[in-house]
Order: structure tokens, then sequence, then C-alpha cells
């Protein structure tokens, strides 16, 4: 898929050739962003930094940089379809070629933090000089 986006293409696609242009067109939710947005990261970082806080103040703080933060997310997912239109096909490859990368650098980084403590067992003498 990182691949794909790299070059600046759809993926394949399970639809038949006849049905490509309805499926594209078809504007139905896929709460795919839901858990990137308010999913189990946020919500621990959330806790994590309001233990941090431990005045009044920064509390009130980070409560308003959370609202700020939101309220920007719902103005660029509101006109996302200007902002779309605004950068043009040229523009939207551009940003599916950097979230293409951005999807490998974080595939590989996946790939060696698992294949590390595996590497590890089994090689025990040279991990320990490192």
């Amino acid at each position: 898929m990182g691949s794909d986006m790299l070059q600046a293409r759809l993926g394949k696609v399970k639809v038949p050739k006849n049905e490509i242009e309805e499926y594209v067109a078809d504007i139905s939710i896929t709460p795919l962003a839901i858990p990137m947005i308010c999913g189990p990261g946020c919500i621990s970082n959330a806790i994590v930094l309001m233990e941090d806080a431990v005045s009044v103040e920064q509390q009130a703080i980070l409560v308003g940089i959370m609202s700020l933060v939101c309220l920007l997310t719902y103005i660029i997912l509101f006109s996302s379809t200007k902002i779309s239109t605004f950068l043009g096909q040229t523009g939207n490859n551009v940003l599916m070629r950097l979230m293409g990368l951005i999807l490998m650098v974080i595939a590989v980084e996946f790939f060696l933090s698992g294949a590390k403590p595996i590497l590890m067992d089994i090689f025990p003498g040279i991990t320990a000089k490192m």
C-alpha cells in the first residue's frame, strides 16, 4: 500500500471494472480516521499529560490546547473538499506520496522493533556489546 501511495496511484480494489466509478464516488462513512483522532493512543496521551499537569493553570492550558486541536480538526475535516480542490491533482498526488513515505517508514520501524527482541535472543553475545 505504501509503495502504491509513493507512486500516487489508487490501490488495487476488488471491484468489477464496470462498478469502479460508482465505488470511487461512494461517500459512505468509513471509520478509518476515528482511531487516529480519538483512539486509545490519543486517550492514553491525554491521561499522561493530565497527570503531568500539577497545577490548575497547567490543566486549564492543556484543556484549552486540546479544545484548539479539536477545533482545528473540525475545520480541516469540514473544509476537506475545498482543500482538495485548492491543492488540485498535483497537490493531492504530492500529499499521497508523502503519506506513503510516512506509512513505509512506520512499517519499517514496526518491523525492526519486532525483530530486535528476536535477534537479541538468537545472538545474545553480539547485542550485549551494542
